[in-house]
């Protein structure tokens, strides 16, 4: 072998044995996601009505004074921050309820951890046409959010008012499958939560979300045609965080100014009645 092939030899040895290590080191990079570093900013992912506005709220008049520095990241819809939070771009999020989150973990396997209720958006009915849902004509159309925690809800909320009549399902939730009784012979048709509203032209009735209802310019007080009972509702929305990050000190402190007395006045004045505090 000639002097320059045994140069090229080693030389292509070194680049595949760099290859190697850097492939080994990309392997072995990986892990499970961490909080951020106590010196940098709290990042939590939220929806922008209410959740983004109290946390802004927060950040502005609490933070400060508590020695907390928050970094808050709106998301528009219900997938993406919790795929944040599982993969460690943010240390929380605060968009969700209980059985959002059971139903979450249990299709995508995430291990999370949900502190205490912060507040309530009662989910609502509401058309661009009636004033009152006695005025919902036979084979009439109905929107309701297509993921499977507010599909039920909603679903549930259309028996509570006599349209139509749930089977009996347990604890599981309700699907359009357990529509047992229909008398107006609705059609039921499942769009994503946040595009819901803007379905409000094309339907005869819309059941939406307290947060898209206040962020396309509806209150849940006045434009309803009616309400999710707030008593026992077990749909408080709160902060979520990875499992065992809970005890992290600006985890902590956070819970901790979402259940302060100023939040709860800030959420009575901001929001009248379209959102109630649950603490």
């Amino acid at each position: 072998m000639t002097t320059l092939e045994n140069t090229l030899v080693r030389r292509l040895a070194l680049t595949l044995s760099a290859l190697t290590a850097t492939a080994v080191l990309a392997a072995c990079g990986g892990g499970e996601a961490e909080i951020s570093a106590p010196d940098e900013p709290l990042r939590v992912g939220a929806s922008p009505v209410p959740h983004a506005e109290i946390l802004r709220y927060i950040d502005e008049n609490l933070a400060e004074e508590a020695g907390l520095d928050l970094d808050v990241v709106e998301f528009t819809d219900y997938v993406q921050p919790n795929v944040a939070l599982d993969d460690g771009s943010l240390d929380a999020n605060f968009f969700q309820t209980i059985p959002y989150l059971e139903e979450q973990e249990a299709s995508a396997g995430y291990d999370f951890t949900a502190l205490e209720p912060v507040h309530i958006e009662p989910l609502g009915i509401y058309s661009g046409s009636l004033t009152d849902l006695a005025e919902l004509p036979d084979g009439g159309t109905v929107a309701i959010p297509n993921d499977p925690t507010n599909a039920a809800r909603a679903l549930r909320l259309l028996e509570a008012n006599d349209l139509i009549t749930l089977a009996d399902t347990g604890d599981a939730a309700p699907t359009s499958l357990d529509v047992e009784e229909n008398p107006k012979d609705l059609d039921i048709s499942e769009v994503e939560a946040a595009q819901v509203p803007r379905s409000l032209a094309d339907v005869d009735i819309a059941v939406i979300n307290g947060n898209y209802a206040i962020d396309a310019d509806l209150s849940p007080a006045e434009d309803a045609l009616a309400l999710e009972e707030a008593e026992g509702n077990p749909n408080a929305n709160l902060l979520v965080v990875r499992a065992g990050d809970e005890d992290d000190e600006r985890i902590q402190t956070l819970e901790r100014l979402l259940h302060s007395d100023e939040v709860r006045q800030f959420i009575e004045d901001e929001y009248d009645g379209a959102v109630l505090p649950a603490f």
